[in-house]
């Protein structure tokens, strides 16, 4: 890594780099000083880089250390000039979109050159050869080696751009430019792939950005300015998808969209909306969603007419027109009559979304979900004057299909109104949102609502008809088609139609369920039982001891009153348990679907992991081979080269590559040897002229060098006595010092003694200070050894008594709950055996109150038989009169032969009541007097009881 003083040095040895052709070199140096942490301050310099660096990773396709690059340059100026980032990134987006562009014309300029009539001459041997192999196509070919790496590049650019700018607040407008641009490449290109790619990208941006909330430079989606941006870039992303036929992205758009303007909370301007709601209607008729595209055709009729000041009446008349047949276009039955739990909830779901989408509210607890319906939708046509704004004619079939009832004419009289209607439509000049409008896409629709309607109004007139007939009444479909469309008539409830085609007929009956009828036939059927009893068996009109036994009919009605209840109870338990069941099951098999979906979904990826590899595999070693034939070919044509005109030896031969390999290593290896022989001969030469050359020198040197001898000899003599005239001169000089020197001889060692003196007892006070500092520095690391270890001793020892504590208390809780569970068991096996024996008692009460119920019956039967039925008799002396027979108290009997009066019968509860006694025909019963005593007996008490429990 090269390191430079100043930020042009670098730049000027990248273009010393790049003039001697080391572009890699040159983007490497530059690389290097961008990540450097030495220059993290901006300067001038650093933008005349970054534009070198992205232009040198634009010449050599590096889209990695761009992205590295830019990143790094986005840390260095974010907070000092932004502006500059935005200029080099403008630059790098430029340079690729120039290069893709270049190599695009490049290749077709290679396509138009190549379209020739005779293909073998102006080709190669080698092409010929390739194209044989390969069993490519020249554009196929050209596009492959010049256009897709272009292309590739362009696409990791756009990229590389987004994400480094996807939270920038700084540099919102170049995000959206940059996304534009993006939808524009694929638009121009048709690249679908990359489209569904680049909404998913914007996507997670916006996700993140509302995710992580406490970044510095984050967007403000508060902001008009930032929210219009992010607007423009989704409307954008809308039409383009819609332009491709991504319808699925298409929707996945209007709900970013919408789910923007729910997040903000601030409705887009009314221009912006109608394109919103136009790009809904087309999205909800081609997923076949009628009714949903005819609200929001509603809702673009409303814009219209409210915001554009330049809508023409012609223009006005004409949307009101596709509004009315856009709701008419919608079935008129429910398809949810017929369906599934788990379909309604999916489809509730859906509802749900695309009500959101469309500017409506449905409320998801309501039962059906149908606040958006087509009767709605009718009455909004008239509440807001759509019909009135609509064409004649179109006027004339929305009265034809929704208020005439001609059975008869119905047909003929919408088959012309459908004509005249399929002509209308073209292009708007003043709604630009809207650019065209056909109504000739409801046709269709149209002639099957007339279809239903007509049956509809046949099935009220008529209970058969010829299939000859109803055809000619039908001039729309085969009769084939009329009875698949009344098929799904008759399975969603809209007509009861059946077809007979062995008599040739169609018969037309009630919109009523069979079992309706017999829904109430046991009612009717006790009903008739009860008048033929009151007829064969009259009540009579005086009866007798009825005291006894309206009591115990009030208990009877009680107690089976409330059975019902308890039946009812266990009925509901037991549909709330079957549903349980049934969602349970649901949802068993749903998580058994995803499982399966997902280790499909594993599967498969695992495949195209393996696929993929092969591919590069074999691409890779498909390069291998043609780089090794591309060198083989050059070895060969410079071998051939060489033979200065010789005649080639491949002439007339079949080309392979192990040929031209083999042919090369040959003509290699005989060019060697060649050279081998040629060097042994020089070789051989230059040793004759050496030789020569040593012999001649031999006494030359001999020469130079006995005299050489004696130069020396002289020199060093000479040098000798110098040096020893100087040592003499110096020994002199040496002992004048000494002599002066030797008098303070004296004091100098005086000096010493007193400075080594000093030294020496600084030296022992300094010891004994450290050694004093050291015995402390031991006894407070010995004490804080004792406290620790004292410390450490007192935790475990707190540890292990809590551990033992817990342990004590779970083993406490165990037993405890082990001593609930059984005495919980106890009591259950106590109470279950107390019930036992209750039920055992009831059953034996209940036996006795009914043969109880059986004697009184009988009796009050006879003593009512014995009554003479010609005269009427006071209820007294009925009471009174003994029957032969039977048994008659001694009171009774007195009272009846002495005062003709009867005391008060004392009732089967044991107490005597004055005024339990039957009134005059036609008066009515006291209520107080039919209600037991609480003396009744011990069964009838018990049964109450468990009557009340229940």
């Amino acid at each position: 890594m090269a390191n430079f003083a100043k930020p042009e040095n670098a730049l000027k040895r990248a273009d010393e780099l790049i003039n001697v052709g080391q572009k890699q070199d040159a983007l490497q140096a530059l690389h290097d000083l961008i990540t450097s942490k030495r220059y993290r301050a901006w300067q001038k310099p650093l933008e005349r880089i970054m534009f070198k660096y992205v232009e040198l990773c634009v010449d050599l396709r590096r889209g990695r250390f761009a992205k590295d690059g830019l990143i790094q340059y986005r840390i260095i100026c974010q907070q000092v000039n932004v502006s500059s980032l935005e200029e080099v990134i403008k630059h790098f987006m430029h340079l690729s979109t120039e290069r893709a562009e270049l190599a695009r014309s490049q290749a077709q300029a290679l396509e138009e050159a190549l379209d020739v009539d005779d293909l073998e001459a102006d080709k190669r041997p080698e092409d010929l050869m390739l194209s044989f192999v390969s069993g490519e196509k020249e554009k196929d070919r050209s596009d492959r080696e010049l256009v897709t790496p272009w292309f590739k590049f362009l696409w990791e650019t756009y990229r590389t751009v987004l994400e480094i700018l996807r939270n920038n607040s700084k540099l919102e407008a170049l995000y959206a430019m940059t996304a534009h641009r993006a939808f524009q490449f694929c638009k121009q290109y048709k690249r679908t792939t990359e489209f569904r790619r680049l909404c998913e990208i914007i996507r997670n941006h916006l996700a993140n950005l509302n995710k992580y909330r406490d970044q510095r430079d984050r967007p403000d989606l508060s902001a008009p300015e930032s929210l219009q941006l992010y607007l423009d870039t989704r409307f954008e992303q809308l039409k383009i998808a819609t332009e491709l036929e991504l319808w699925q992205e298409a929707f996945r758009s209007i709900e970013d969209i919408h789910g923007l303007m729910c997040m903000v909370k601030k409705t887009p301007k009314a221009s912006l909306m109608v394109v919103y709601y136009a790009k809904l209607s087309e999205i909800f008729w081609i997923s076949a969603s009628h009714l949903y595209h005819a609200y929001a055709w509603l809702k673009l009729f409303t814009l219209q007419k409210s915001f554009n000041k330049n809508l023409s009446q012609k223009d006005l008349q004409l949307i009101a027109s596709s509004v009315v047949l856009a709701v008419l276009s919608v079935a008129p039955y429910d398809h949810t009559c017929s369906a599934s739990h788990l379909e309604l909830e999916n489809q509730k779901e859906r509802n749900l979304r695309m009500s959101n989408l469309i500017g409506s509210s449905l409320d998801p607890k309501h039962e059906r979900g149908e606040v958006l319906s087509r009767a709605s939708l009718l009455s909004e046509l008239v509440f807001k004057g759509v019909l009135s704004c609509a064409t004649q004619e179109v006027k004339d079939l929305y009265h034809l299909l929704e208020h005439e009832f001609q059975p008869l004419d119905l047909a003929l009289k919408i088959q012309p109104l459908l004509t005249k209607v399929s002509k209308f439509g073209g292009k708007l000049s003043s709604a630009s949102s809207v650019p065209e409008v056909q109504l000739s896409q409801y046709l269709p629709a149209l002639e099957k609502l007339a279809t239903l309607r007509f049956l509809q109004q046949v099935s009220k007139v008529y209970q058969t008809m010829k299939i000859e007939y109803l055809s000619q009444m039908i001039p729309f479909y085969d009769f084939s088609v009329v009875e698949k469309l009344s098929v799904d008539a008759a399975k969603y409830n809209f007509v009861a139609m059946k077809v007979d085609h062995m008599k040739g007929v169609v018969l037309f009956g009630k919109l009523v369920i069979e079992s309706d009828g017999l829904r109430d036939h046991l009612t009717v059927f006790a009903e008739s039982l009860n008048k033929a009893r009151a007829m064969i068996y009259p009540p009579a009109k005086r009866a007798s001891k009825l005291s006894e036994v309206l009591p115990s009919l009030a208990d009877v009605v009680d107690k089976e009153h409330k059975r019902l209840l308890a039946r009812k109870s266990i009925i509901e338990k037991r549909k709330e348990e079957q549903e349980r069941q049934l969602l349970e099951t649901e949802r068993e098999e749903e998580s058994r679907r995803l499982k399966l979906q997902k280790i499909t979904e594993e599967a498969e990826q695992k495949r195209l992991a393996i696929e993929y590899e092969q591919r590069k595999n074999q691409r890779i070693l498909k390069e291998i081979e043609e780089r090794e034939l591309e060198e083989a070919q050059a070895l060969l044509q410079e071998a051939l080269s060489r033979k200065k005109g010789k005649k080639p030896i491949l002439e007339g031969e079949k080309v392979t590559k192990q040929t031209l390999m083999e042919l090369a290593l040959s003509e290699q290896l005989r060019e060697r040897q060649e050279m081998e022989k040629r060097l042994q001969k020089l070789a051989k030469t230059m040793d004759y002229l050496e030789r020569a050359k040593r012999e001649e020198s031999a006494p030359l040197i001999e020469a130079a060098f006995q005299q050489r001898l004696v130069e020396e000899k002289v020199l060093h003599e000479r040098e000798q006595q110098l040096e020893i005239e100087q040592s003499q001169q110096r020994h002199v000089g040496d002992l004048k010092e000494k002599n002066r020197l030797e008098r303070m001889l004296e004091h100098k060692m005086i000096f010493q003694e007193r400075v080594i003196h000093r030294r020496q007892e600084e030296f022992d006070r300094r010891r004994e200070e450290r050694e004093k500092q050291i015995n402390q520095m031991v006894k407070a690391r010995k004490q804080d050894r004792e406290t620790k270890r004292k410390k450490i001793y007192y935790v475990r020892s707190e540890e292990e008594r809590l551990r033992k504590i817990q342990e004590e208390e779970e083993a406490r809780k165990r037993e405890e709950a082990e001593r609930k569970r059984k005495e919980e068991a106890e009591r259950r096996a106590k109470l279950d055996e107390i019930a036992e024996k209750q039920r055992q008692r009831e059953r034996e009460a209940e036996e006795k109150e009914k043969l109880r119920r059986e004697q009184l019956l009988g009796r009050s039967t006879a003593a009512a038989a014995e009554i003479p039925s010609t005269r009427p008799v006071e209820p007294v002396a009925a009471a009174a009169a003994p029957s032969p027979g039977k048994y008659v108290p001694k009171f009774r009997r007195q009272n009846a032969e002495g005062s003709g009066q009867a005391p008060p019968e004392p009732d089967r509860w044991g107490s005597s009541r004055p005024d339990d006694r039957l009134s005059q025909p036609g008066d009515r019963w006291r209520s107080d007097d039919r209600r037991p005593s609480l003396g009744g007996s011990r069964s009838s008490w018990s049964s109450s009881r468990n009557l009340s429990r229940g």
